[in-house]
């Protein structure tokens, strides 16, 4: 839990086979977390963050989105990056012009936060690997209530790193 009860916290469980392999841990405010770890040899990065809900004001999404760009750009191109976000937006099931990012296998309807979602992917060359396979409905939903079913968990990772994803 946060901070007081009207706030959120991230955090990232580790395996305990692999908490002597965590290099550094960096928190951005409440939102966003990276864990940096040596996996045979290779560097990995990997970020849980949450970002602000539809309903909240732009500069605190602007923050937060400034706050994601400056903790993927003090990540070296040749460690490996994956990030595991609720995002709160919808990239929808259509390419629409994001063919390089986007595999065209998600739900529903772009958004304008899902926009965010991959422009953000784009400018910093990775993939949203939710999209990259066909799957069963049910297995797309990461928020339901009621009749209300959406897609706004993702995971991204480098285009260059795409094939470690084992969705």
């Amino acid at each position: 839990m946060g901070k007081d009860k009207h706030r959120n916290e991230v955090c990232i469980v580790v395996n305990k086979h692999l908490k002597d392999s965590v290099i550094i841990v960096t928190k951005k405010g409440d939102l966003i977390i990276s864990v940096k770890l040596v996996i045979e040899e290779s560097i990995v990065n990997i970020i849980s963050a949450y970002a602000p809900q539809v309903g909240l004001d732009d500069l605190t999404k602007e923050q937060f989105w400034k706050q994601m760009d400056d903790v993927v750009q003090g990540i070296p191109f040749g460690e490996k990056l994956f990030i595991g976000d609720d995002f709160n937006g919808h990239v929808g099931m259509h390419k629409q012009g994001y063919e390089k990012v986007h595999d065209g296998f998600g739900f529903g309807d772009l958004n304008e936060c899902g926009r965010r979602i991959l422009d953000f992917a784009v400018a910093f060359d990775l993939i949203v690997g939710n999209t990259l396979y066909m799957k069963r409905e049910e297995h797309l939903i990461t928020f339901k209530s009621g009749a209300n079913r959406s897609q706004i968990n993702y995971f991204l990772a480098r285009v260059i790193d795409h094939r470690s994803l084992n969705m």
